[in-house]
């Protein structure tokens, strides 16, 4: 096998100019600004070797990623009892569906899409007197001190946030939400706004290629049998209406976000992540997931 390093240079050359493929999102003002261009790749291994390539230490708005850092921390602090109000299964629609809630009676598909996320930021309001602060030093646990809040981008989300609005009312009007609405929308505003680069990104998600615990500290942030179900969750649901063709195609479990990141979880071994803001039509990063095909392609790093 190839090293990491040299790897991740020819994935590089091979992509860097596979720019036009997509469109960066501009339904949040805030990342329409961000240029189409930028490309990054880290890869963080549990025994603490570190490669990277591109824009790897440029922050950029992680948002939906951040949803895997919510569910850890609420499976954390509240257990099995999260699964009453959100379910397990894949959503085959986009995130931010209004019909599948509906037919649902109120109940979340799974975690990751966004009324399921809003589920997870009110059951840690039960907890988070400061679920801001708190969840910021929740990440920063994760051996990742290089991460902020960009105000610009959480403005952004609220003064965009109208089909959130219309999910956490129905599942308010459903007794699924026990928080203020305006409170729930307030956080999780925030939690999409959370600003990393690529390489501490990959660096956060070790803790999920090694059990649960991080390894550079060896604290436990979750038990090893819901480290497992979290990235059983990533890999049937990270990556919204496209998770199926993102398992043909990598078979890793991953998180996408639309801000062009994704950071996906070779269990034992490593975690890898990318930034590329050209997004397809689910919302997902064109050049990352082509990035990590070849990735898994060239390496044999699947998890089949």
């Amino acid at each position: 096998m190839k090293d990491y390093q040299s790897l991740l240079e020819e994935i590089y050359a091979q992509l860097k100019s596979s720019v036009g493929l997509g469109q960066v999102a501009d339904y949040i003002p805030a990342l329409a600004a961000v240029s189409p261009d930028k490309f990054a790749i880290a890869i963080e291994t549990v025994d603490g070797q570190q490669f990277q390539v591109g824009d790897a230490q440029e922050r950029f708005s992680i948002q939906s990623i951040s949803k895997v850092f919510n569910l850890t921390l609420g499976m954390k602090l509240s257990g099995d009892t999260l699964w009453q109000r959100v379910g397990v299964e894949p959503s085959g629609n986009p995130f931010n569906s209004l019909i599948q809630l509906e037919l649902n009676k109120g109940i979340p598909r799974n975690p990751f899409i966004n009324a399921g996320a809003l589920v997870i930021i009110d059951s840690l309001l039960d907890s988070l007197e400061q679920p801001n602060k708190e969840m910021l030093n929740f990440v920063r646990k994760l051996r990742c001190q290089d991460v902020f809040y960009d105000d610009l981008v959480a403005a952004s989300e609220r003064e965009t946030a109208f089909t959130n609005l219309a999910l956490a009312n129905y599942m308010k009007g459903q007794n699924n939400l026990r928080h203020a609405v305006q409170d729930v929308l307030e956080v999780y505003c925030y939690q999409c706004a959370i600003n990393m680069s690529c390489a501490g990104l990959a660096r956060s998600f070790l803790y999920l290629a090694n059990g649960g615990v991080v390894p550079a500290s060896g604290e436990v942030m979750v038990a090893s049998n819901q480290a497992k179900r979290i990235n059983a969750l990533m890999m049937t649901s990270g990556f919204y209406d496209e998770a199926g063709e993102f398992a043909y195609r990598v078979g890793l479990p991953g998180k996408s976000g639309v801000g062009g990141g994704i950071v996906a979880v070779v269990p034992g071994e490593l975690s890898i992540a990318v930034w590329s803001p050209e997004l397809n039509d689910h919302g997902n990063s064109v050049r990352g997931i082509m990035a990590l095909e070849e990735f898994t392609s060239l390496t044999g790093r699947s998890v089949f």
